[in-house]
């Protein structure tokens, strides 16, 4: 496990040092791929794929998932003022987009793990190659992707126990869509 976290901040760093010298590119594809591990999960499951959670669990806890990883990312950009590497603006530190497709991968992980590891590592192919992305094109250091993608999956872990706590046996809620609005109540679990 070592060498493989070795590997990976060695492989940031390579990519960090060759992307220095160039300007913004514009957008990229890690625009759109950022989202595609949480768009598999509910295609997935749409599909019949067997997840670890019913329709209830899932959607609860990628929500969570999803609001924690965003809200930590936001936060934070606007809080510690990191310079991106081409100087278009001081949002830098942490990689949303990175947050974003790992908290992903690592939901898409903790549902189907069970029916092939290949799942998974379609997951964090994706995410990987969404940091991957954002350091060449300048968008951010490899310190910015790596903590983008530790976010991402703390988030999806504490989003899943939040979720849990919510749908567990215990727990309580409702959700309802009308044309006034929509409604969530929710009781947690003690």
């Amino acid at each position: 496990m070592k060498r493989v976290i070795f590997f990976i901040v060695a492989f940031f760093l390579s990519l960090s040092l060759s992307a220095q010298d160039k300007k913004y590119h514009g957008d990229g594809p890690d625009d759109v791929l950022q989202y595609v591990p949480y768009a598999s999960l509910f295609v997935l499951k749409a599909t019949g794929v067997d997840s670890e959670s019913s329709w209830k669990r899932l959607a609860v806890n990628a929500a969570a998932s999803y609001v924690f990883t965003a809200g930590t990312a936001w936060v934070l950009k606007h809080s510690i003022h990191e310079r991106r590497p081409d100087g278009t603006d001081d949002r830098s530190f942490p990689s949303g987009h990175c947050a974003i497709a790992f908290a992903g991968a690592h939901a898409l992980h903790k549902e189907y793990h069970h029916v092939s590891p290949w799942i998974s590592v379609a997951g964090y192919g994706v995410a990987t190659f969404t940091a991957i992305d954002r350091v060449c094109r300048n968008r951010h250091h490899w310190y910015d992707a790596a903590a983008g993608a530790a976010i991402g999956i703390a988030a999806t872990e504490l989003g899943y126990w939040i979720g849990d706590k919510i749908t567990g046996e215990h727990g309580r809620y409702s959700f309802s869509v009308a044309p006034q609005g929509i409604s969530l109540k929710i009781a947690l679990a003690p």
